[in-house]
């Protein structure tokens, strides 16, 4: 592993539309944790960043002489590292409750991505099908707190945004259809500090 470069200050390596560094950001701005945001082209990744990732992806959270490269690992360190407001709950059931929550929403939600951001026109669509219908199945979760499954916002509030965020995008708003998510999204959607937390391309997104 390359040694880390020591920076004055926190640097995040971010994709302007990719929904992995925008989780990253929503945090950074959730918290009001300051940092050097570098925007990284997918298709001219900076030298720097090869050094420091040996996957060359985004997101890259460098904090002095740690660099981390997995966005629930970031969370979770940008969390114990600025526990004001915490976005893991206290006790450890209701953790481990949240951790089991994001894991099902990478795996059945997110895992829908490569085809939604990649696929030819037929897996897109596939996928893109899939997504509608598990949200609006799903959507009475979303009716229960006034956050997703809790009174507080948690990392699983994190996690969906930028995935909500590009619903339209990928052709998978379920609209009318899931009532409760619409009103939960929108209340995220209000938040000065998730506002915050988006680029010029990702604003572009929504319409």
């Amino acid at each position: 592993m390359a040694s880390v470069n020591k920076r004055s200050i926190m640097t995040l390596f971010s994709g302007a539309s990719c929904p992995y560094s925008h989780r990253v950001r929503f945090v950074l701005a959730e918290k009001g944790i300051q940092a050097e945001i570098h925007n990284v082209d997918a298709d001219a990744v900076p030298e720097d960043l090869m050094e420091l990732n040996p996957y060359g992806g985004v997101p890259t959270l460098v904090d002095r002489d740690l660099c981390l490269y997995e966005p629930k690992i970031i969370v979770e360190y940008l969390d114990e590292r600025f526990p004001h407001p915490p976005m893991m709950p206290v006790d450890p059931v209701s953790r481990a409750k949240a951790r089991l929550a994001q894991y099902r929403i990478e795996r059945d939600w997110y895992g829908l991505l490569e085809d939604l951001e990649h696929g030819d026109k037929a897996a897109r669509e596939r996928a893109a099908r899939a997504l509608r219908e598990e949200l609006i199945a799903a959507d009475e979760l979303f009716a229960q707190e006034e956050w997703f499954l809790s009174e507080e916002r948690t990392v699983m509030d994190l996690a969906l945004a930028p995935l909500l965020w590009r619903l339209a995008r990928y052709g998978a708003d379920p609209g009318d259809d899931a009532p409760a998510l619409r009103a939960y999204r929108e209340r995220l959607f209000g938040l000065d500090v998730f506002q915050a937390s988006l680029t010029d391309v990702e604003r572009t997104m929504r319409g």
